[in-house]
């Protein structure tokens, strides 16, 4: 039996990180009262998972089903700019995820599976499914609209506030320089 950290519209749901920029470990946190569950992820997963629940809720916004309003930014109120709440005790560290959105309750659902874990029931047919082994952990989040939103905001702020980019190789930029491919090895001259 899978142990399930559920979240049903927990007090808060963030993306942050700990560590500086170029050694940033990136976390999916949910705290409801005293409980506070961390996943670690890639800055590549939160990402995309910004970006796909921003998709989500667009495609939300234009359904005739749809009861509440689903805002098209964060709410004002909803900003959470504040650090990770503490103890930060990783889980597990995150493979797959899947996003979904539940209709009767108005949720937006999401289901973080352990790394190593990704396959299961995912590619096999129905008739092996019943043979597949359950994910040992899963977190799952089911947040309202205005939060998910003001999740998105926040996510792509933690995204972008890592190491600038090099603007001739998109590599990032160390805070003690950076050797840049196209520069054939050499530093490149500070143009100011």
């Amino acid at each position: 039996m899978a142990i399930v950290h559920g979240f049903d519209s927990p007090d808060r749901f963030v993306a942050g990180t700990v560590g500086e920029p170029g050694a940033r470990t990136f976390f999916l946190q949910a705290r409801d009262g005293g409980r506070v569950t961390s996943v670690a992820l890639e800055k590549q997963q939160v990402e995309a998972l910004a970006e796909r629940v921003d998709e989500l809720l667009d495609e939300v916004m234009t359904q005739a089903e749809t009861r509440d309003v689903v805002p098209a930014v964060a709410p004002l109120g909803m900003v959470d700019d504040g650090p990770l709440d503490a103890p930060i005790e990783e889980e597990f560290r995150a493979g797959t995820m899947t996003l979904s959105w539940d209709p009767d309750e108005e949720r937006v659902v999401i289901e973080v599976f352990p790394v190593g874990e990704e396959l299961v029931g995912m590619t096999e047919p129905e008739a092996e499914l019943e043979d597949a082994p359950e994910p040992s952990e899963v977190f799952v989040v089911r947040i309202e609209a205005a939060r998910a939103r003001a999740f998105v905001q926040r996510a792509n702020k933690i995204v972008g506030a890592g190491r600038p980019s090099c603007p001739f190789c998109g590599q990032p930029v160390d805070p003690d320089g950076h050797l840049c491919v196209r520069a054939n090895g050499f530093r490149r001259r500070d143009p100011a």
